[in-house]
């Protein structure tokens, strides 16, 4: 599993306020944890934890510290995080194609 990848999407989603370590591996857990592949909660929290410790060491990293400790989110002022931005937003239908779906059945009576 890549975890590094759910951890920054989780992030992105979070916006400007950021999350607590706690909620960010709970997400992380989930979102990797399956009926086949069972992983454990605390391993996936201490990787979480030190994943964001590491990398928000730099003042120009991914990740920064929110305000309130234990607090991480998205740094805004780094360069690596404006082309993550750009990766995670939504992508919005050309102009041309409407998501309008045509009906191509054929009624029963």
């Amino acid at each position: 599993m890549n975890y590094d990848q759910e951890i920054l999407g989780i992030l992105a989603e979070a916006g400007e306020k950021g999350l607590s370590v706690q909620k960010i591996s709970m997400h992380v857990f989930n979102a990797c944890n399956s009926l086949f592949h069972v992983i454990n909660p605390d391993d996936v929290h201490d990787y979480v934890a030190r994943y964001l410790s590491k990398n928000s060491r730099n003042p120009n990293s991914i990740v920064e510290r929110a305000e309130p400790r234990g607090i991480y989110r998205i740094n805004p002022n780094s360069d690596d995080a404006r082309q993550l931005m750009l990766q995670f937003k939504d992508e919005k239908p050309a102009e041309g194609q409407d998501s309008q779906t045509e009906e191509l059945s054929l009624p029963l009576f």
